[in-house]
């Protein structure tokens, strides 16, 4: 896997969420949010799990922590959704968590609460994993 695919997976996504605020606008349910990005995805066969069970091992054992997270595409890319009036730092250590647990290099944090989703809603991170891929 390479930086350049990763960069045009997030250009996808991005674009699947703006489509998705430009139909609906702020103000609505996370759920609702979550289901309209679940069908732009798919029209643009971007391959994606949704509400996936983010597996926990510690010590050789498996544990139900009962994580989920919103989106998991292309087995390397999390994106999580919110819909809120203010992001908190407790929705970074959640999307930095999943990052770090399914062993992705980039993740998505999406607020659709917000008036321009591309300007003050979207935030996206990077972890090791991304750091030791090539360009």
């Amino acid at each position: 896997m390479r930086k350049s695919y990763l960069k045009e997976l997030v250009y996808q996504v991005n674009g699947a969420a703006i489509e998705v605020h430009k139909a609906t606008g702020p103000g609505l349910l996370e759920s609702v949010y979550q289901k309209c990005l679940s069908h732009e995805l798919q029209k643009r066969a971007i391959n994606f799990y949704s509400e996936l069970v983010v597996p926990v091992s510690y010590k050789g054992l498996k544990l139900d922590a009962e994580l989920r997270c919103d989106f998991f595409v292309e087995d390397t890319l999390v994106v999580e959704i919110k819909s809120v009036d203010t992001m908190h730092p407790i929705f970074d250590a959640q999307l930095l968590t999943y990052m770090k647990l399914l062993k992705a290099p980039l993740g998505l944090l999406i607020n659709f609460n917000v008036k321009h989703i591309f300007k003050e809603g979207q935030t996206t991170f990077v972890n090791e994993f991304y750091r030791d891929l090539p360009d």
